[in-house]
């Protein structure tokens, strides 16, 4: 897969993932990219070590389904960090 068919599959897999976690996040759709971008990362490395497979194909599901996972496991860490409110 090429870098452009990278990016894009992270840009709807962290659209999806923003979609699927209910709750207010915040970003606009530079966050959106860099969360998918960093969940595609983190699903094809996980998916290589688990399932030994990993993110290769555009078209394929199972890339799918590991980009969009490792987008739900960045924005659940990215929702406990930045989740937390100042004491007043």
């Amino acid at each position: 897969m090429g870098f452009l068919g990278f990016l894009l599959l992270g840009l709807i897999a962290g659209a999806i993932a923003k979609a699927i976690l209910p709750g207010k996040q915040g970003g606009g759709w530079i966050a959106t990219l860099v969360l998918g971008v960093i969940g595609a990362v983190i699903g094809g490395w996980l998916g290589s070590i688990i399932f030994n497979t990993g993110v290769n194909e555009f078209f394929s599901l199972s890339s799918w389904l590991l980009a969009i996972g490792g987008s739900l496991i960045v924005l659940l860490i990215w929702g406990a960090i930045t989740g937390r409110k100042k004491a007043d």
